[in-house]
């Protein structure tokens, strides 16, 4: 197994980097990013792609690490446990929170963190109420990760994973980018607006059905931090000009009209008309917003991006884990 100080090889940063210590105590949203801290982390993230090629490494192999799912997510749950396995720690995993008898009997989220910040080191949570992971990290004496909280609440880890995709691929200043689907309540294109507001010169395109259009907060944020955004309601205005196409999927029972929803997909007709140096994204899972025929584009980056989420995410419980 190979040593993670040897593979991260940070000249000046000391053990795993005292940026780190010093700027994460938890993970609740993205505005607690700062450009060093995420650079800090990329970096780190980059060098767990070495870890995991290497077998992974057992530094962590005294450290557990809890999931606690109010809501079912097998993608988050299995890239945070796989990444905790990666690097030799152990897991106690539930993906049915809400339906545990103490739930069921109505103990609070802020008691059972209590109890579980017995058993772990550093707890993954997803909560099915706006705020629900910043009300555990108010009470956990260990660090908390928001895996996703509500309806139109955020999912930093999948933003930062997003992120590191594109820093991967090409700068982040000077980034044009249209984020396209259900954007009022869409934790993932929320908590990457954050993010991209922190480097210069982006330009963000929110492309949605106008009942569906990002809400006043996100947008109020970027104005106050000199953010350049447009509002579209038709994806052909904008593809042909972005660096990054971010798709994201509308619930049909959300839209009136559903053959209406075919404007907001992307398949091969689209594709023509996006630059050939583009990429794509999505969250997953997708549905019909995403035709499978791309999947075979060179543009397609999704999958990828999946996989980046493992590397990230070993990288934020690194940062975590060097203070308990």
């Amino acid at each position: 197994m190979a040593d993670i100080d040897t593979l991260l090889e940070q000249p000046g940063a000391g053990s795993h980097g005292t940026t780190a210590r010093r700027g994460l105590k938890h993970v609740i949203e993205s505005q607690q990013f700062t450009v060093p801290l995420l650079m800090e982390l990329f970096e780190r993230s980059r060098g767990m792609e070495r870890v995991v090629a290497r077998g992974g490494s057992l530094d962590y192999q005294n450290k557990i690490m809890a999931t606690l799912f109010y809501e079912p997510s097998t993608r988050t749950r299995f890239a945070f446990e796989a990444a905790m396995y990666r690097l030799g720690g152990r897991v106690l995993s539930t993906e049915q929170a809400r339906v545990f008898s103490s739930a069921m009997e109505g103990e609070q989220v802020e008691d059972s963190i209590r109890i579980v910040a017995g058993y772990a080191d550093v707890i993954v949570i997803r909560h099915h109420q706006e705020g629900g992971a910043r009300r555990a990290a108010e009470v956990s004496p260990v660090p908390v990760i928001n895996a996703g909280d509500g309806e139109g609440g955020q999912h930093p880890t999948q933003a930062l994973l997003d992120l590191y995709t594109i820093y991967r691929e090409r700068p982040l200043n000077g980034l044009s980018v249209a984020l396209i689907g259900e954007l009022d309540k869409g934790r993932t294109v929320r908590s990457l607006a954050y993010l991209l507001a922190k480097f210069e010169r982006v330009k963000i395109f929110f492309v949605a059905p106008p009942p569906l259009q990002m809400k006043p907060d996100i947008l109020e944020y970027l104005d106050r931090h000199g953010v350049c955004y447009e509002l579209e309601a038709e994806i052909d205005r904008v593809v042909g000009e972005v660096d990054v196409v971010y798709q994201t999927r509308i619930r049909p029972e959300r839209v009136a009209d559903l053959p209406s929803l075919r404007k907001y997909a992307i398949d091969s007709t689209v594709l023509r008309r996006m630059k050939p140096s583009a990429m794509i994204l999505h969250p997953l899972p997708r549905t019909v917003e995403l035709d499978k025929t791309v999947d075979s584009d060179p543009r397609a980056m999704y999958f990828r991006q999946a996989i980046n989420g493992l590397y990230v995410r070993m990288a934020l419980l690194t940062m975590l884990l060097d203070k308990v």
